[in-house]
């Protein structure tokens, strides 16, 4: 008997084993959250001081791998029994085990985050090739909602790989073809894409980042041009009313920006959910 096999008599067995992947790749996406600005930001002074013919300035190296995660006070290096997704944080009862600075929250919110989210995708796809691909989605709309909301941006270095995954798995008709991928990518682009030339032409003012123009054909690419009317909806009622939460609550002036990353990634990933049902309830 193989792990399929297995996996297909026993649900409980599976859905154990996402939650366990869950936590250990939300634990991953911790240092991708953490680094992967880091490493942009390097990148791009790197190119600015090759562009302006400065003198190379010698940086630290980081990568997702090097080097070791240690405490950001003391540099107490993480072991192991440290790392442990959720557990080790309420060993530790959130704090660094050698000068118990404390240690965010966002940590192993993250980590239960990722967990549920990915036994939410295995209960509704099963065991296919649905819920792996939905699994690697997910995972990657949690990395860039939290980097936009901390950062400001949506890295291409996870959107544009992403999209095309989207692209070459509508070839197997995943979860559509290859026609409607292709339209749904192109169409999601230039919805944002005009939206944001018309207020600028209106304003004379930015509204959006390109990465939303990105994210949103990202979506398209993945679950087709009919879904798209829907995720915009979602994410536009969503902004809107936490931006005036965070407004009210905060004292936040309007002019605050706020990045639309997250809210799309949230739309989407409700649409890929429950889209379907979503659009039948309205049609009645």
């Amino acid at each position: 008997m193989n792990i399929i096999d297995l996996f297909l008599q026993n649900t409980g067995i599976f859905y154990l084993f996402i939650v366990l992947l869950g936590l250990s790749v939300g634990s991953f996406l911790n240092v991708v959250i953490y680094r992967l600005p880091l490493i942009l930001e390097n990148d791009w002074k790197s190119q600015c001081r090759e562009l302006l013919e400065l003198k190379e300035q010698p940086e630290k190296v980081i990568t997702l791998s090097k080097p070791a995660s240690t405490c950001p006070k003391c540099q107490h290096k993480i072991r192991i029994w440290e790392n442990i997704p959720v557990i080790s944080y309420l060993f530790l009862k959130g704090k660094c085990s050698q000068c118990h600075t404390a240690i965010s929250i966002q940590y192993p919110l993250i980590e239960l985050l990722t967990a549920i989210l990915s036994l939410v995708v295995a209960m509704t796809f099963g065991v296919s090739w649905q819920t792996l691909f939905a699994l690697i989605l997910t995972w990657s709309l949690i990395a860039m909602s939290v980097i936009d909301l901390h950062k400001m941006i949506l890295p291409d270095d996870i959107t544009l790989p992403v999209l095309w995954i989207g692209l070459l798995i509508s070839v197997f008709n995943i979860f559509i073809d290859p026609a409607t991928s292709i339209i749904g990518a192109a169409a999601g682009y230039l919805i944002l894409w005009s939206v944001f030339q018309l207020f600028k032409l209106v304003t004379g003012k930015e509204g959006m980042g390109y990465g939303d123009f990105k994210l949103l054909a990202l979506f398209g690419a993945w679950f087709g041009w009919k879904l798209l009317p829907l995720i915009i909806i979602l994410s536009s009622a969503t902004g809107a009313i936490i931006g005036i939460l965070m407004i009210i609550l905060s004292k936040k002036e309007r002019s605050t920006p706020i990045p639309f990353g997250p809210y799309l990634a949230i739309a989407g990933w409700i649409s890929m959910i429950w889209g379907q049902q979503i659009i039948t309830w309205y049609l009645g």
